[in-house]
């Protein structure tokens, strides 16, 4: 079961890595994945995720506090309705796959917006 948690860590890893290339490819979350995936097996790449600039104190305060500053509330929410909203034009011919969307997206939306804030603003 080890190697199952360490083959999906290094895999979100790697997707998240693409963020860093593509401008509008999500990068944090899928760090916070290989974090949780990689925690206990692997802390030296845990380590040098918290220590990148910028993204590493995010990805910190979320896995460790559970914490979401409001500029990363913002990026998230923002970045949850626009997938929504192009989403939901390519189901806009199914009412029940658009209402799965829009309540995916509300659930995400309302766990975001309810998460604590950090004591410094990063």
């Amino acid at each position: 079961m080890r190697w199952l948690w360490i083959l999906f860590g290094f895999t979100f890893l790697a997707i998240g890595a693409v963020g860093l290339i593509l401008p509008l490819w999500p990068t944090t979350i899928f760090w916070i994945l290989a974090v949780f995936c990689l925690a206990e097996s692997h802390p030296k790449i845990r380590d040098w995720i918290y220590a990148r600039p910028g993204i590493g104190p995010i990805v910190q305060d979320f896995v460790e506090r559970g914490e979401i500053s409001r500029k990363g509330k913002i990026a998230a929410i923002g970045g949850m309705v626009l997938a929504c909203a192009i989403s939901g034009w390519f189901l806009k011919e199914s009412w029940i796959g658009l209402s799965v969307l829009i309540g995916t997206i509300a659930i995400g939306i309302l766990f975001v917006a309810t998460r604590r804030e950090p004591s410094r603003e990063t």
